[in-house]
């Protein structure tokens, strides 16, 4: 029982703290052995590339987005803009027509984002494609600081960051900034090392040679479409001076939708992605995606019931002092996380207990998402959530 007590918060730890802290000393340990990775000198000869954007119904935000994507920073004759509007049945396709540079594809049937990827990639002839999101808007430089890594032939992805914009009085969505900022750390450090593992929608882009289709019923096609490039043995850069900034979500439910949805996402990859967690494959990626992905989408969240239960057990033991002062340990910080539940629901806003309830509030998302998976009950159709 100790043993496997042990072992399960090893492992949670691990998850969510010790691989970041190893990863941290891997990197400057590289780099003091070969040098910080040199950023590519193009010497000003940018690819070309096309700016794709899927918009669903986005007639509240569509105008400020074309005018975000039409003045960022590349050469103009280099891009191209390319808007696809599936299914919308509101005034988005009428917003977009409005401007005779944008290339619109539209088709009155909704089959889903993967379809209208898919067959907007039919339409693209340059050497890159960026994928972003109709509500996201990017930073000036996004285009330049991202195009230019494709001067390295080994480089097949690169992946922007994701910023959400979280109001001075806010909610416990707040987390989702906080979750974030950690993740964006991770990310520099996973391509400091080598690759990140899997792109943010929000905005990656993809080689166009690489690009591959993935299956009609994929629920994280960003995650699967930039993998499937690193599968082949190339890097997925993160470059985080290339951003795409949005508001958080509307409340603490939709957060919830949007982390369930991509839990069942992430056991679809995991079962999907068999040589990325092949360490034969390919060691380092493995190394990476199964310390960074696989354990927080699968066994973890688990661990922590186990855990918890353990500890319980061991704590009221003779000579179980240790255990017991964990077990009050692990008792208040769930009682953190409940007492934040309950000031969510009557809008009472503590800062201090977004963290705890927001961390819970995921990790119940991976086992919701993985029931929901094994049940059949997920839709690869993306569903919109309600942003602030």
């Amino acid at each position: 029982m100790q043993i496997l007590f042990w072992l399960s918060l090893f492992l949670i730890f691990y998850t969510f703290f010790g691989y970041g802290i190893l990863l941290f000393f891997i990197v400057k340990l590289r780099i003091m052995l070969k040098g910080k990775r040199p950023l590519p000198d193009n010497g000003g000869n940018w690819p070309t590339l096309t700016l794709i954007v899927s918009a669903y119904n986005e007639e509240l935000c569509i105008e400020e987005k074309i005018t975000n994507s039409l003045s960022l920073e590349y050469p103009k004759e280099n891009i191209k803009y390319l808007f696809i509007t599936d299914g919308s049945n509101d005034s988005t396709p009428d917003i977009i027509k409005k401007y005779p540079i944008i290339k619109l594809m539209h088709q009155p049937e909704r089959r889903g984002k993967i379809a209208a990827i898919e067959r907007a990639m039919k339409e693209v002839d340059t050497e890159i494609v960026i994928f972003t999101d109709a509500n996201t808007l990017l930073n000036n430089k996004a285009l330049v600081n991202i195009a230019r890594h494709y001067h390295d032939s080994k480089v097949g992805a690169v992946s922007g960051e994701k910023r959400v914009s979280i109001e001075e009085v806010a909610d416990a969505t707040a987390g989702e900034g906080f979750y974030w900022k950690y993740e964006s750390k991770l990310k520099t450090w996973d391509s400091e090392l080598y690759s990140v593992v899997g792109a943010a929608g929000e905005l990656f882009s993809v080689r166009t040679s690489l690009f591959e289709n993935v299956a009609p019923d994929t629920v994280l096609d960003d995650f699967m479409i930039s993998m499937l490039i690193a599968q082949k043995g190339y890097r997925i850069i993160y470059e985080a001076s290339a951003y795409a900034t949005e508001t958080g979500s509307e409340n603490i439910g939709e957060e919830l939708k949007r982390k369930i949805r991509i839990a069942a996402g992430g056991i679809q990859s995991i079962l999907r992605l068999k040589q990325a967690i092949n360490p034969f494959h390919n060691f380092v990626l493995a190394f990476q995606y199964i310390s960074h992905r696989v354990l927080r989408w699968t066994i973890t969240p688990f661990l922590m019931v186990l855990a918890l239960i353990l500890n319980a057990f061991l704590a009221f033991n003779p000579g179980g002092i240790i255990y017991l002062g964990l077990f009050i340990c692990q008792v208040g910080f769930y009682t953190l996380s409940l007492l934040g539940w309950i000031l969510e629901k009557r809008q009472v806003r503590i800062k201090a207990l977004f963290i705890p309830y927001y961390f819970c509030m995921m990790n119940y998302a991976v086992a919701a998402g993985i029931r929901r998976y094994f049940l059949k009950q997920q839709s690869a159709v993306w569903e919109k959530s309600k942003r602030k």
